[in-house]
């Protein structure tokens, strides 16, 4: 941009709006060609591995991703090659578009291929599982992405357990968790508005032996509970209004549940 500025001023303001583009196209392309280091880098493999580094700060993704891309073919002996490797898989699931996530899947994986050992290893799965984790759609959808990174971050719970990640993965974990639990919820309540009871027993059930940290277990419990009542099985219903003013301090359900507690137990 510099030197589009400073031809700018030599041509002078009657300068043809001509002169003008051709100055412009003269700046653009001298900007363009394939990623190298400098001739007189010591250490060209650094350098591209810093310039990559400082572009994938700034977000500009696929400028971030020539420099590291330039480093994994060109020095396969590079200590950097692993880093850039990583870098790569970065830029593409910083895109946060449905291409960008499947080549970082590919990305990631080939890492943990290649460096199982690898001291950044733990973060090569936690990002193979947030490529799935950006996928997840909402809960009435396909849940196929959310099962995928559920399993991803198991995997990575199981074999990095000491790790710094670990509290973000945790974290991560119980979100993907609440939507393909959230999922089963939306069906449970829809059996229970159309009165079909049974379905919902069996789905909220099932929820509540497949996931009893789920976030919202209230709603569950509640709902439970009520489908049980409605179905004359007063005695099943009580515990689960019970856990729902045990567990929760706060919760939408909670004036109903003690009231539905006060009844059932006269």
């Amino acid at each position: 941009m510099n030197r589009f500025r400073s031809g700018v001023r030599r041509l002078g303001r009657g300068a043809p709006l001509a002169l003008l583009f051709v100055a412009a196209l003269g700046a653009g392309c001298a900007s363009t060609g394939p990623i190298e280091p400098p001739a007189d880098a010591p250490d060209p493999d650094k350098f591209l591995f810093d310039r990559g580094s400082e572009y994938l700060a700034d977000e500009k993704w696929s400028t971030a991703r020539e420099y590291f891309r330039r480093l994994v073919d060109g020095y396969p002996q590079s200590p950097y090659r692993a880093e850039a490797k990583l870098g790569i898989g970065d830029t593409y699931l910083g895109e946060n578009s449905a291409e960008g996530q499947v080549y970082a899947l590919n990305e990631f994986r080939e890492f943990l291929s290649f460096y199982p050992t690898h001291p950044r290893a733990d973060y090569a799965q936690y990002r193979l599982a947030m490529a799935h984790f950006q996928q997840m759609r909402a809960p009435q959808r396909d849940q196929t992405a959310t099962k995928d990174a559920i399993r991803e971050l198991t995997t990575f719970l199981e074999r990095y357990p000491d790790s710094a990640l670990r509290p973000e993965v945790e974290t991560k974990l119980r979100e993907a968790r609440d939507r393909l639990s959230r999922a089963d919820y939306e069906v449970g309540l829809h059996y229970f508005r159309i009165r079909w009871y049974p379905g919902a027993i069996d789905r909220f059930r099932d929820l509540l032996d497949r996931d009893p940290d789920y976030s919202y277990r209230d709603a569950v419990y509640f709902y439970l509970g009520e489908a049980l009542r409605a179905t004359g099985r007063q005695a099943e219903a009580l515990p689960y209004y019970d856990r729902l003013v045990q567990e929760f301090e706060v919760s939408d359900y909670l004036k109903r549940a003690k009231e539905r507690i006060a009844e059932l137990r006269k």
